[in-house]
């Protein structure tokens, strides 16, 4: 087995690559090619935690793996991360773990490149401006994902905090020191949002974090916070503008977000309002944004697939270069 840390997995996958890795892992799960249970989610209401263990198996892919990815919001105030999280990579013949690897930052690898790959699917060609809401341990990847499928001119950054806002900007510019791209703080997400193309909403609020009348035509959307029914980031008002909604797993968004179950149960949208899966778009049976005035709206919870088939990536890689850590039990 081999140790693959955030460092050894910077030297060899870049967003791009995970880009190309959940397209990968979605045209899977609309084939019905991979084994995804729900995910199994315990909760610790004593220190307002959560233990949420995701498994996968895929015979095309040749791949199995378990991803332990633990939400424990209050771990920021300790300087901890907010998701930590390992990867187990399987051998799916012989059941051997063949590598543990960094769970957290395939988590946001993954989840970033899925807002990617909606950008780049979805988004109007021409994009200048994008937003995101929320600068948690999320927000890095997000951005680097817009940025890896659209050339922007800026990206406007808003948090609860703006004193924390201003530092996480600041760690932006300095990852993306080579870029002449603007990131800038902004205290208000009306700021943000204003005649923004792309926009990313990832908190885990139970309350809409921006005002849905304020987004102009042809934006597209991603929403990545709320994986839980009572969480509801994204502004319901939404769904009157939006001409089509897309999921990682239709399914999975069903059962977990409340983004999309409190509008779906409430009578604010129904199941005509809904696309369809992003995966299911990549084959070609589902249309895609029609013209540039459309509002279209993607509503991601992750789906094992996506670690099953980054992880797998990664391993390969990592074996090739003779990167890792070798562990011997």
């Amino acid at each position: 087995m081999i140790l693959i840390s955030k460092d050894d997995i910077k030297k060899i996958f870049t967003m791009s690559d995970a880009i190309e890795a959940d397209k990968k892992a979605f045209m899977l799960l609309a084939e019905k090619k991979c084994e995804v249970p729900l995910r199994t989610k315990i909760l610790n209401k004593k220190d307002n935690g959560c233990f949420i263990f995701m498994p996968a198996y895929s015979e095309q892919a040749e791949c199995a793996a378990l991803k332990i990815v633990n939400v424990f919001p209050d771990n920021v105030k300790i300087g901890l991360s907010a998701h930590p999280s390992q990867v187990f990579l399987i051998n799916p013949h012989t059941g051997v773990i063949e590598a543990l690897i960094d769970g957290t930052y395939v988590t946001a690898l993954r989840t970033g490149a899925a807002s990617g790959l909606a950008f780049k699917l979805f988004a109007k060609k021409e994009c200048s401006i994008g937003a995101i809401i929320g600068t948690g341990g999320q927000a890095l990847c997000q951005i680097q994902a817009m940025l890896a499928v659209r050339q922007l001119k800026e990206v406007r950054v808003c948090g609860r905090d703006f004193k924390h806002t201003e530092a996480f900007v600041k760690t932006v510019r300095h990852e993306l020191k080579d870029s002449s791209i603007s990131i800038r703080a902004v205290r208000t997400a009306d700021e943000a949002v204003e005649d923004a193309d792309l926009l990313i909403s990832a908190t885990p609020s139970n309350l809409p974090v921006f005002d849905a009348g304020r987004l102009k035509d042809g934006i597209t959307v991603s929403c990545i916070g709320s994986y839980r029914p009572d969480m509801q980031e994204l502004d319901p008002k939404i769904f009157k503008r939006c001409k089509k909604i897309y999921f990682d797993s239709k399914s999975a968004v069903l059962e977990e977000s409340g983004d999309i179950i409190i509008p779906f149960r409430n009578g604010t949208i129904k199941e005509k309002d809904f696309t369809g899966d992003i995966g299911e778009y990549l084959l070609g049976r589902i249309p895609g944004r029609e013209n540039d005035d459309e509002i279209i709206v993607f509503k991601s919870v992750g789906v094992a697939v996506q670690d099953l088939v980054t992880a797998g990536e990664i391993y390969r890689r990592a074996v090739e270069k003779g990167i890792g850590t070798e562990c011997i039990f």
